[in-house]
């Protein structure tokens, strides 16, 4: 359990309060929540848990493990036996053959070890994403938490007829979204870099 299990557990309560008036009532039409609403397509309390949800140290050990895989083709690649004495056409057709397969698993950018390596790049970026997103979120809780909308929003029940709790409710959303939304940003910029792994020439 990080900071983000244990912050988000505090505040799940005015998560909820928040999620439960902004479906009720919306949020003032030109405040700023939409704009993060439209960024993330979730309501507050679901966005937090959606990065909640994401694991890093299920991914630690994948980049140790493709580039040891890398290393093994580089291995094999340089183990393969030239033609030796073996003269000819035969042994020219051999050796190009030889060369080829050399090549294949360890020569250039799009060579099985250099794949590997770069899904181990990418796994090593995914695990920091994520461990970033959390921290964002979990400060955004947090000063969601301790913010005065949240003490407008622990004072009663929650009335969505009240333009007072829906802007309180609204300024905590923005909070929560907007980290949320940068998190979600700077992963698909990640995707997007790394888009050539799915799609070799």
């Amino acid at each position: 359990m990080d900071r983000l299990d244990r912050v988000l557990a505090a505040a799940a309560p005015l998560l909820r309060q928040v999620d439960d008036l902004l479906a009720a009532g919306g949020a003032p039409p030109d405040h700023h929540i939409w704009t993060e609403l439209r960024r993330v397509r979730l309501l507050p309390g679901d966005a937090a848990r959606s990065v909640a949800a994401l694991r890093p140290e299920e991914l630690l050990e994948a980049a140790p493990g493709l580039r040891a895989d890398a290393r093994a083709y580089g291995v094999l690649a340089a183990s393969l036996p030239g033609p030796g004495v073996w003269t000819g056409a035969a042994a020219e057709a051999y050796d190009a053959a030889r060369q080829r397969a050399a090549e294949h698993l360890c020569g250039g950018e799009e060579s099985l070890g250099a794949r590997l390596e770069a899904s181990a790049d990418l796994a090593d970026g995914l695990v920091a994403w994520m461990r970033g997103t959390r921290a964002e979120v979990a400060d955004a809780l947090a000063r969601a938490l301790g913010s005065t909308e949240a003490v407008v929003l622990a004072e009663g029940a929650a009335d969505p007829a009240s333009s007072r709790d829906l802007d309180a409710a609204a300024q905590v959303g923005a909070l929560v979204l907007r980290a949320v939304a940068d998190g979600c940003l700077t992963g698909a910029d990640l995707l997007h870099d790394s888009a050539g792994l799915a799609h070799p020439h």
